[in-house]
């Protein structure tokens, strides 16, 4: 059965025309499916990034958000390791100005620490249907292409597998003081993933990247789904 909350976002999106979901409303899809996510909160105006600064907290990160912009980065719309509410403020006006012309608002979120990075997401095959990736994430993802994929649903066995298979899987072992992967909480998030795709045949695409490793946790730091 959908999720009443996923549906009320992604049917909204496609009443407004769009093809996309901003950041924050693709991880309040995750999220009604159980998927981690970095706690954040959507600030439009001074009083939302005050009210932010006290949910969040310090360090944060703080990004345009909006269905209209994918790059984000290559747009100057990204503020990272901000400590100070000074400092926040500054990013806060330079980003509002880089999106003038464009609809949404600031994204305040929790700074993930974490040096392994990988990717998740979901792929629409007009002859196999929906189809979930994972593998190696951040910039080894254009670079390395180590993922592997498996036809929605999954079932557990297929998520170890699919773990195994890329050629970085020693990632989530134990490595260099680093604690080893909560590999049934990847499981889970691959099997969710799997999911959504099912559950709304309007999804085309999920793209997760980078799910950073806090510790042993997987988080999604970053989300896009693209709708038809």
């Amino acid at each position: 059965m959908k999720n009443d909350k996923a549906t009320r976002i992604i049917e909204k999106a496609l009443k407004q025309g769009r093809k996309t979901l901003s950041e924050y409303e693709a991880k309040q899809v995750l999220s009604a499916y159980d998927i981690p996510i970095t706690k954040e909160v959507l600030a439009k105006d001074k009083a939302g990034l005050e009210s932010g600064l006290k949910k969040i907290g310090f360090p944060l990160v703080m990004k345009g958000c909006s269905a209209d912009i994918a790059h984000k980065t290559e747009k100057g719309l990204i503020h990272v390791d901000i400590r100070t509410a000074a400092e926040a403020k500054k990013a806060f006006r330079e980003i509002l100005a880089g999106m003038e012309g464009y609809e949404g608002g600031v994204l305040m979120q929790e700074m993930i620490k974490g040096r392994r990075e990988l990717v998740m997401g979901l792929t629409r095959d007009p002859q196999f249907g929906p189809c979930v990736m994972f593998g190696l994430g951040g910039i080894f993802t254009e670079i390395l292409h180590d993922v592997s994929f498996r036809r929605a649903p999954l079932e557990i066995r297929d998520t170890k597998e699919m773990m195994q298979e890329i050629k970085g899987h020693k990632i989530l072992d134990a490595v260099r003081g680093m604690e080893a992967a909560d590999q049934k909480l990847l499981s889970e998030m691959l099997i969710s993933v799997g999911r959504i795709g099912l559950d709304f045949d309007n999804v085309m695409e999920i793209d997760l990247n980078p799910v950073i490793l806090s510790g042993s946790k997987p988080v999604v730091v970053d989300a896009l789904i693209v709708l038809k």
